[in-house]
């Protein structure tokens, strides 16, 4: 079974409702498509630093309601975990230094590890990895 994993990027623009990712997102069964803990990670952290930031009411009220979206956004999504298979893979590529983002490095282990597909606009890092399957949804294929 192929199971396609968005990176956070993705994610994002599926939440903002891209159309080329969001149309390719419905042809998908629910348990074929996964996000990674890692982007539930910079997800959160930058909900809570929007409203540790807010300045107003009204931006301190918009900010919460970002973050509830974003709980249930993860609510109907599979989450895949930094497991210790995808620990071990982390270490090897970081031995093969690997030149990439440290959050990027730990999604590309758990795809790995899950076997899975990942779906991402930065080809320029992610082409980097040894192994790493890869497909960009934004354009027209």
């Amino acid at each position: 079974m192929k199971l396609w994993i968005l990176d956070t990027d993705t994610l994002s623009l599926l939440q903002r409702a891209h159309p080329l990712v969001s149309q390719r997102v419905n042809t998908i069964s629910t348990e074929k498509l996964a996000t990674t803990i890692i982007t539930y990670e910079e997800q959160m952290y930058g909900r809570l630093n929007r409203i540790r930031r807010a300045n107003s009411q009204e931006s301190l009220v918009f900010a919460y309601m970002q973050l509830s979206e974003t709980l249930e956004d993860f609510r109907t999504i599979n989450v895949l975990y930094f497991t210790p298979e995808a620990a071990s893979c982390h270490t090897e590529l970081k031995q093969q230094k690997i030149r990439i983002g440290t959050q990027d490095l730990r999604i590309a282990s758990i795809v790995i590890a899950n076997n899975g597909i990942l779906v991402t606009r930065n080809q320029r890092d992610f082409s980097l990895v040894p192994g790493l399957q890869f497909e960009d949804w934004t354009k027209e294929s």
